[in-house]
């Protein structure tokens, strides 16, 4: 394995510049499937997705022969490294001292049991899992007053692209219709089908799903606008 491949999958596996026609169209399609799944890159760069099936008990991964998601290319892996579980309708993931590395949700360090949501990035010695929830539905999240979505739980590909969606808005105090796909796209350098995928995610994660075609584009603007996701500062 080269440095470069090594590199590679340290690397978001679903990110910009990463994505050829081919992997695109085939994730598009697990994700019509309706199930949740993980997408990642093996020892030779390429992408894979793991459909997870509901189940009683845990979901290994880790380096060992036997295991349910094997990674047996990456030396930093451990051979049992964390479980995932299916608990109450949704996927969870611990590393309660499991691995040697330690299993890392959006940059942070897991030790105790954490809740998977749409979009989320699990690193696991180099490798990067990206959590996508298909067609479970939006997570439903107890409602504190004044509570909005952080900042944090966005990938870096779906914060750019909320950014651009939000531009026409913010850019000169007109209230504008929110940018197109075709704009974002050649604000954030991705193709248009990679765009969509990216904003049905972000549909799913802020609960819009249930809106008309026509309203959810400037409902996700106006919510990320109102919370604070996106202000006149990231222009």
């Amino acid at each position: 394995m080269s440095s470069r491949q090594a590199q590679s999958r340290g690397e978001d596996p679903i990110g910009r510049h990463r994505m050829t026609p081919t992997e695109l169209k085939a994730l598009l399609a697990t994700e019509r499937n309706g199930s949740p799944f993980l997408a990642y890159r093996d020892g030779s760069g390429s992408l894979q997705t793991f459909v997870l099936a509901a189940r009683e008990g845990p979901l290994v991964v880790g380096r060992r022969e036997g295991v349910d998601l094997r990674l047996d290319w990456d030396r930093e892996i451990s051979s049992i490294h964390a479980e995932l579980r299916y608990l109450g309708g949704e996927w969870t993931i611990v590393d309660d001292g499991l691995s040697t590395n330690g299993t890392f949700l959006n940059a942070k360090r897991v030790s105790t049991r954490q809740r998977l949501r749409d979009g989320d990035r699990v690193r696991v010695g180099k490798t990067v899992l990206a959590f996508n929830a298909a067609a479970t539905g939006p997570i439903e999240e107890t409602e504190t007053a004044g509570e909005y979505p952080d900042v944090e739980q966005l990938s870096d590909t779906q914060r750019r692209i909320l950014i651009a969606l939000c531009r026409p808005q913010l850019g000169d105090g007109e209230l504008h219709a929110p940018a197109t796909n075709q704009q974002i796209a050649d604000e954030v350098f991705l193709g248009v089908d990679a765009v969509k995928l990216q904003m049905r995610a972000l549909f799913r994660k802020y609960g819009l799903n249930d809106l008309p075609q026509n309203q959810k584009r400037a409902g996700l603007a106006e919510l990320a606008v109102r919370s604070g996701l996106v202000t006149r500062r990231d222009l």
